[in-house]
């Protein structure tokens, strides 16, 4: 394919699902004659992947937007993901943008470059109901170490909260097949790590019938795989048989993270979260007699409609008597078109905020309170990145450690002794 842009830049906002559809996009681009650049750099197309879970998701994409226009005022700016798929119409109010693509359109971006004509009035593609029904297979490498393999889609899950069911449709999944060839070929290259990334991928259903539990089975058995890690899942997806199968498994790392969003029955009511705080505790409580060193970490929703202080209060004691390891907070953002938008009882972003700092602090202390157990044993670490001989590498339970090394350790997995607990880190030793 012939074009007249040479040079293409990503700027990719949200979950690690995004990052890897980022990926393929740009993979489409090379095979279309362009050459990737660092985003900071000029380039003929910026291309933005965006997330529309938070009001500060649409931020970034609006200063990312700012920042091309300020940099390269004659580049072409196109904006895909799942701000573009709900807000074509705000987004293209922006000045400086050229293109906006809906998520079941994405993949073929480059296509749709070459084939407008660009005239300074934004033009938007938008896929029709079989695109946004189909599974697009994607996959990032961006880190030489690990890579984030999509194997599902949408969600069938209507919290009132979430506009991800409106920006990405119904659940759908890749066929095994089309994922262990997948998984293959990124072993071959030479990857240690696969992260299985989805929207919610405990409703992984391929097109043949087979589960995320069997799905799970079926890599097991793919040769020179080193570390197969779960993104993320839902409490009431995380079946005993997997999390039996993870606690007998030589690849799936002791590694969950499990969304919580509430530690009050009431409020997890009103989201329209499929589990209780009863089933939720009875998950951790099902992996730490298990899996003892399991890093286990939750997503927390302060600010929710409705939430008073007693239960804020209920959330706090909640998470405090369960063993997890560390938080994702996240301040509610109204989102038009939910039924959490139209509730009553909104919270002061004063309070969401005081609330927002008070689990952070407990995230920290309970971090640290994780990797304190660790200062003194021996893990293999798979070193990822370097800065000023530090070596930056994550142990199979995610614990980040730095060691001090002249040596080139990219890529590899090495025993290191942890020595120092140093809060968001810890020190190693090579052994």
């Amino acid at each position: 394919m012939s074009t007249p842009y040479k040079t293409v830049a990503f700027h990719t906002l949200g979950c690690k699902l995004n990052f890897s559809e980022s990926s393929t996009i740009a993979r489409n681009f090379i095979e279309s004659g362009y050459r990737t650049v660092d985003f900071n750099e000029p380039a003929d197309v910026y291309l933005i992947n965006t997330c529309t879970v938070t009001d500060n998701a649409d931020r970034k994409c609006r200063k990312a937007i700012r920042q091309i226009k300020n940099r390269s005022p004659e580049s072409i700016i196109a904006v895909t993901g799942c701000y573009a798929q709900l807000k074509p119409d705000e987004i293209s109010e922006i000045e400086g943008i050229n293109l906006i693509v809906d998520n079941g359109e994405k993949f073929d971006i480059p296509s749709h470059i070459e084939k407008t004509h660009f005239n300074g009035k934004p033009v938007v593609i938008k896929s029709n109901d079989e695109a946004m029904e189909t599974f697009h297979s994607s996959f990032s490498m961006n880190e030489r170490t690990r890579a984030f393999l999509k194997v599902q889609d949408g969600c069938d899950y209507p919290c009132s909260y979430c506009t991800i069911p409106l920006a990405r449709g119904r659940s759908r999944s890749d066929s095994m097949e089309n994922i262990l060839r997948q998984v293959s070929s990124i072993i071959e290259d030479g990857i240690k790590e696969i992260v299985l990334t989805g929207v919610n991928v405990g409703e992984f259903l391929s097109p043949e019938g087979d589960n995320f539990y069997q799905l799970l089975r079926e890599l097991e058995h793919i040769p020179n795989l080193d570390r197969l890690r779960i993104s993320s899942i839902e409490p009431n997806l995380l079946t005993d048989e997997i999390i039996e199968f993870i606690a007998s498994s030589r690849t799936l790392v002791p590694h969950f993270h499990i969304p919580m969003q509430s530690g009050t029955d009431r409020i997890l009511k009103l989201m329209k979260r499929r589990y209780n705080t009863e089933l939720y505790a009875n998950r951790i409580a099902k992996i730490k007699s298990l899996l003892p060193q399991a890093n286990i970490g939750a997503d927390v929703i302060v600010g929710f409609p409705g939430e008073t202080h007693e239960d804020f209060q209920e959330t706090k004691k909640f998470i405090s008597s369960i063993n997890l390891s560390y938080l994702h907070v996240f301040s509610y953002s109204p989102r038009e078109k939910t039924a959490a938008y139209q509730m009553a009882g909104v919270v002061p972003q004063n309070v969401i905020m005081n609330r927002s700092k008070l689990l952070h602090g407990l995230s920290d202390l309970k971090q640290q309170t994780f990797y304190e157990n660790f200062v003194g044993t021996i893990h293999d670490v798979l070193f990822e990145s370097c800065h000023d001989e530090q070596w930056i590498g994550h142990t199979r339970n995610f614990i980040k450690v730095n060691v001090l090394s002249s040596r080139n350790l990219e890529n590899q997995i090495i025993p290191v002794r942890l020595t120092q607990n140093c809060n968001s880190y810890t020190k190693g030793e090579i052994q």
